[in-house]
C-alpha cells in the first residue's frame, strides 16, 4: 500500500532561515551604519530629494530656465499663467527665471557661509578644548564677545562699510556665525580628550595637532555636520532679511531676499512677487531642516530612527 504520510518539503523561506540562524554575524563599519540609518529616515530623503532638485534646477538654470534674465521694458507686469507660470515681475522679467537665478545667489551664500563657519568654529573649540587653561579663556572669552554683538546692528554696519557684494555679505555672516559650533566642539573635546584611546596617542608620542586631528575630531564628525547642515538654512534666513531690510545683495545681482524686498510695496496689488520668493525660502530651510534631523538621528547610535 501507499503510505499515506506526508512528506515535507523544505521551502525556500525553511532554507532562508537555516542559513541566516546557522550564519556569523557581519561586523559593520561605522559608515555603513550611519548608511543604513540616514536613508531610512523617510523626511531627510525627502529633505535631500528636494535640495538636489532645488541646486540643480537653480544652478542648472542657464539650461533649464524658460526665459533669459533680462529686463524686458516693454513686458507689462501680469499674475501667473500658462506662459509665465510665476508671473512677470515689475522690470519685465519672467518671473520663475528670476527665481532660479536668485537661488543661485541664496544657495551659494548659505553653503559658503556654513562651510566658513564651521571650520572657524571647529577649530577655535578644538583648540580651546584641549589646550585648556589660558588658551581656553582667551578663546571662550573671545567667543562670548562676539555672542553679546547684536547681529542685525552689525551686519549692517559691516556691510555699508564693505559693500553689499555677494564676498561681503558671505564674510559677515561667517564671522558672525562661528560661535555656536566652537561652543559645542569645545565641550565635546574636553569629554574626549581624557578618553582611553587619546592617552594611549600621548603615551605613544604622537604631538598635538595630530591628536587632535586624527583622534579627536573624526568622533566629532556627526556634530559638525549637523551644526553646519543648519547653518545653510540660518544663512540662508539671514540673508533674506538684510536684503528685505535694503542692506543685502546690490543691483543687478539678486537672492530670494531680494526680491521679497523689491515686491514689498507691491504686495496689495502684486502679491505674488512675495509669495514665490517666500516659498523658495520656506522649502529650503524645511528641507535643511529635515536634512540635519536625519543626520542627528544617523550619527547618534541610541536615536529611535
Amino acid at each position: 500500500m501507499t503510505s499515506l504520510t506526508p512528506t515535507t518539503t523544505a521551502t525556500p523561506d525553511d532554507g532562508d532561515r537555516q542559513l541566516v540562524l546557522g550564519a556569523e554575524p557581519v561586523a559593520r563599519t561605522q559608515w555603513q551604519l550611519f548608511r543604513r540609518r540616514f536613508f531610512r529616515h523617510k523626511l531627510a530623503m525627502f529633505g535631500l530629494f528636494i535640495l538636489v532638485v532645488l541646486a540643480v534646477c537653480c544652478f542648472g538654470a542657464r539650461w533649464i530656465a524658460p526665459y533669459k534674465n533680462v529686463p524686458d521694458l516693454l513686458a507689462e507686469p501680469t499674475g501667473p499663467s500658462g506662459k509665465h507660470l510665476m508671473g512677470v515681475d515689475l522690470v519685465g522679467k519672467d518671473f520663475l527665471t528670476a527665481n532660479l537665478y536668485a537661488g543661485q545667489i541664496s544657495l551659494k551664500i548659505g553653503i559658503f557661509v556654513s562651510i566658513i563657519s564651521t571650520v572657524v568654529g571647529t577649530a577655535t573649540g578644538a583648540v580651546a578644548g584641549y589646550l585648556g587653561k589660558a588658551s581656553d579663556q582667551l578663546l571662550m572669552r573671545l567667543t562670548d564677545l562676539f555672542l553679546l554683538l547684536p547681529p542685525l546692528a552689525v551686519l549692517a554696519i559691516a556691510l555699508q562699510k564693505f559693500g553689499q557684494s555677494e564676498f561681503a555679505i558671505v564674510l559677515v555672516l561667517a564671522g558672525l556665525g562661528w560661535m555656536g559650533i566652537a561652543r559645542i566642539v569645545r565641550g565635546l573635546v574636553l569629554s574626549l580628550k581624557e578618553k582611553e584611546f587619546v592617552e594611549a596617542a600621548r603615551a605613544i608620542g604622537c604631538s598635538r595637532t595630530r591628536i587632535v586631528l586624527r583622534h579627536i575630531v573624526p568622533n566629532l564628525v556627526g556634530p559638525i555636520m549637523v551644526n553646519a547642515s543648519l547653518a545653510v538654512a540660518g544663512a540662508i534666513i539671514a540673508e533674506s532679511t538684510l536684503s528685505f531690510l535694503g542692506f543685502g545683495i546690490s543691483p543687478p545681482k539678486s537672492s530670494w531676499g531680494k526680491l521679497l524686498a523689491d515686491g514689498k510695496e507691491t504686495i496689495a496689488t502684486k502679491a505674488y512677487l512675495i509669495y514665490f520668493p517666500g516659498l523658495f525660502i520656506i522649502i529650503t530651510t524645511l528641507a535643511v531642516n529635515f536634512l540635519g534631523d536625519g543626520l542627528r538621528d544617523a550619527f547618534d547610535p541610541q536615536a529611535k530612527h
